[in-house]
């Protein structure tokens, strides 16, 4: 179950991770509260979490080009 759980927060995107490192809410409940949500509003989190997601990615693209010095 732990390699299941490290897959699917490696590839797709640590966003839950993320989330409840900076609000201080266990990522099991924020994996839930996404679910439900997605079920009720017929799919529209995807795009949130998509949005997020580039932003991180984006965020540690950044990053890593500064602290290499390429400018």
């Amino acid at each position: 179950m732990e390699r299941l759980k490290y897959f699917v927060e490696k590839y797709a995107f640590g966003v839950c991770s993320y989330l409840g490192d900076r609000l201080g809410i266990a990522t099991s409940r924020i994996r839930l509260y996404f679910i439900y949500t997605s079920f009720i509003t017929m799919g529209s989190p995807v795009i949130i979490y998509l949005v997020i997601a580039f932003w991180l990615n984006f965020k540690k693209y950044i990053r890593q080009r500064f602290t290499l010095g390429d400018f």
